[in-house]
């Protein structure tokens, strides 16, 4: 299982201290500073006491745990996240589908989405709380893992049908997208995709999407380092 999961992992960029260590030096911070609190209570007394407890016993615990929260939601939207899932293996071999008619492992193999983010790419909306919605369903999905009934991978179904909005986000006005001769089938077909009146991809047209069903009978793409 881990070596499926570090398929999708990328390597680590060196720069700033990352946000664990910040995490770890406020905690020990926070630590220290309630441990003078509560061998010197007197101190609370004074004004400058009331604020040290004040930093030590809320400003700062409250400063840890937004850090935490903030990195593990920037974690959740990795590739290798997602692929954690026991029930999400099938999933992620089917990127490595050698066949562009799978549209998620077109997309994948030729960094039309970015390879470390690329479920959360491909099924966060682009409205304006397209990303918080993906990680309340992201939230439910660790639910489901842990404490609900998990379906087989074959039964997972889209919350709603996949709208155009998210293929056009990056495929509008390219022109691999406008001068394909399929795309002009009839006069009318790129405006019905465009106002999501024909599927990009249930209309005969990309309705090979991940397919697990069939993944025994398919031929694998693997990565040159």
């Amino acid at each position: 299982m881990q070596e499926a999961v570090d398929l999708y992992a990328q390597p680590r960029k060196i720069g700033m201290p990352s946000l664990t260590v910040i995490e770890i030096l406020v905690a020990g911070m926070t630590a220290l500073l309630a441990g003078v609190v509560a061998l010197h209570a007197s101190l609370t007394r004074a004004r400058g006491g009331k604020i040290l407890a004040f930093i030590a016993l809320f400003l700062l615990p409250a400063l840890a745990m937004a850090a935490g929260l903030s990195q593990q939601m920037e974690k959740s939207k990795s590739t290798q996240f997602c692929m954690s899932c026991h029930v999400m293996e099938d999933y992620g071999k089917s990127l490595h589908v050698d066949d562009k008619s799978y549209i998620p492992a077109a997309h994948y193999q030729n960094n039309r989405v970015p390879r470390d983010q690329a479920c959360y790419t491909c099924h966060s909306d682009y409205t304006m709380y397209g990303g918080l919605t993906a990680k309340i369903r992201g939230l439910r999905h660790v639910y489901i893992q842990y404490l609900g009934n998990i379906p087989k991978p074959e039964d997972i179904k889209l919350y709603t049908p996949f709208n155009n909005r998210e293929c056009l986000h990056c495929h509008a006005g390219a022109r691999s997208y406008m001068e394909t001769s399929s795309h002009h089938k009839t006069p009318d077909m790129l405006q019905l995709a465009a106002e999501n009146k024909l599927s990009c991809m249930s209309s005969r047209c990309h309705d090979t999407v991940h397919d697990v069903e069939t993944l025994a009978d398919a031929k694998f793409w693997t990565e040159k380092n």
